[in-house]
């Protein structure tokens, strides 16, 4: 329940700043996707060898880098 919530808050938050900007949809769709992935494997087990943590961290390194990409180009 609580995963479903932070979720749809995640979506309506992209799917408002989407609306604001009406730019990039592709880029917001991947920001969408991250955060969802992001959401599963914090959910996930921890036993992993590792794994599932380094996948967070990675996880969490391409959204900075989608949204790094996303003001970017508002600015060229």
């Amino acid at each position: 329940m609580k995963k479903n919530l932070l979720v749809a808050f995640a979506l309506a938050l992209v799917f408002v700043a989407g609306r604001a900007t009406a730019d990039q949809p592709r880029m917001q769709a991947a920001q969408v996707n991250l955060l969802q992935a992001r959401e599963n494997l914090r959910a996930a087990t921890p036993d992993k060898g590792g794994h599932r943590t380094k996948a967070l961290v990675l996880v969490n390194k391409a959204l900075e880098q989608v949204q790094l990409g996303i003001a970017w180009d508002r600015k060229h």
